[in-house]
């Protein structure tokens, strides 16, 4: 019989500029036939952000070069911020049409996950789970161990969990995923587009610098993203008030903090600069996709502070890493025990902590502009492992695993015209 790429449903809550690029990427390699099963139409539809406070829509392209479709959801409130924001009934009956040999959830706590998760008439088709989360800031107690409990159960589902680093790694331990269902598929981000951007994206943030009023001179620390609690944005605030006022006079005037986004913190921190605003700290509005490289390419050091364990992996330091950039993160920030090694590639310090943070843009300045050149060459060739090459590689070895031992070691069964 004639062999055939295996089929894979995707399950994904809305497009998003990580995974559409993604999925072109697998879709072009022709090793396995994807269609994605979108739940709703954010990003590619002028929607109102919530942790933003604005509307926006992407401005790359979010469908094209892979096979997607959208499926009706009937929620009142649709979205990611409830678990009936993504109330899809008509899911379950999609997926049994397409006949896939394999089923890839993002994500398993909407009420249309768990509508698939526990439906029989899906029950014979292995189903892999591709997740974030960490147990970097977990807090104990009772809550934690019943959430195990009620996970461990229900990822016995899974034939494979796809993690995107060792944190998610060992969060999937903890939830008592034996290492032999864990497969190791890179977190990553479109690297080509940023690198490609790289060279104008240079030339573009000196004058966009300038345009704001920040010194040619400057050493720019950046945050880039919501202004939003679980990111931290006063505590960085905070400790670059404090760094500034231990500068000697001439050092102090060559430092600049600069927030670009927006959200539901933005007056309080432009409160909280005081008369620092417009001198050595500076705000910028939401900037789009296209705009992000010349965003990152504007900074000497990019800084993520986040608290708790909301920030799974923090994409936006992937993207800083192709432009060089080093970078500052909390130590529960997921992307962490991957990417930034102490002085390295970067600095991390203890989450929740001024002075810590404090200590890390010190020693950034420390470095100098040879030391946090060096740093940011270290990031960008540590950035290379985790790509979409790498990512599809890693997928397509991970779901040959699963079809293999869920076919009794045929390799090629369920891979074939008519299913033998």
């Amino acid at each position: 019989m004639t062999r055939r790429s295996p089929r894979v449903a995707v399950v994904l809550s809305h497009p998003t500029q990580y995974y559409s690029p993604w999925f072109r990427h697998i879709s072009a390699q022709g090793e396995v036939a994807l269609e994605v099963f979108h739940l709703w139409d954010f990003g590619v539809q002028e929607r109102h952000d919530r942790q933003f406070g604005q509307a926006l829509k992407w401005d790359i392209p979010l469908l094209e070069g892979y096979r997607s479709r959208f499926v009706a959801n009937r929620s009142r409130d649709p979205g990611t911020h409830h678990f009936s924001g993504l109330d899809n009934p008509g899911l379950v009956g999609l997926l049994r049409s397409a006949s896939p040999d394999a089923i890839l959830m993002f994500g398993y706590a909407y009420r249309s996950h768990l509508r698939v998760l526990l439906s029989p008439r899906l029950a014979r088709i292995p189903m892999l789970l591709r997740g974030d989360s960490h147990d970097l800031a977990r807090a104990p107690g009772w809550r934690t161990r019943v959430g195990r409990v009620l996970r461990r159960l229900l990822f016995r589902r899974f034939a494979g969990v796809l993690a995107v680093g060792k944190a998610n790694a060992a969060y999937f331990r903890n939830c008592g995923v034996p290492d032999s269902r864990i497969h190791f598929v890179p977190h990553c981000v479109d690297n080509a587009r940023f690198r490609d951007a790289a060279e104008s994206a240079s030339r573009d943030a000196v004058e966009w610098r300038a345009s704001l009023g920040i010194s040619p001179e400057a050493v720019v620390f950046l945050f880039a993203g919501k202004f939003e609690a679980k990111k931290r944005p006063l505590d960085l605030l905070d400790a670059f008030l404090d760094v500034k006022a231990g500068q000697r006079a001439d050092n102090a005037t060559r430092l600049a903090l600069l927030f670009v986004g927006s959200g539901e913190l933005e007056s309080e921190l432009r409160r909280a600069a005081g008369p620092e605003l417009g001198r050595s700290v500076f705000f910028a509005p939401f900037q789009n996709q296209t705009r992000m490289p010349m965003v990152y390419a504007s900074a000497d050091v990019f800084v993520l502070p986040s608290y708790g364990p909301a920030e799974t992996w923090g994409l936006a330091v992937n993207e800083a890493m192709n432009l060089a950039v080093p970078c500052i993160v909390s130590t529960h920030v997921g992307c962490g025990p991957d990417l930034v090694s102490q002085g390295d590639t970067g600095w991390i310090f203890e989450a929740g902590d001024v002075a810590a943070l404090a200590g890390s843009l010190e020693r950034a300045l420390e470095a100098g502009p040879a030391g946090r050149a060096r740093i940011g060459a270290n990031g960008r060739e540590r950035i290379d492992a985790y790509s979409y090459e790498s990512a599809t590689k890693a997928f397509g070895q991970a779901l040959r695993s699963v079809l293999f031992k869920h076919n009794g070691g045929s390799a090629a069964a369920g891979a074939r015209d008519g299913h033998a």
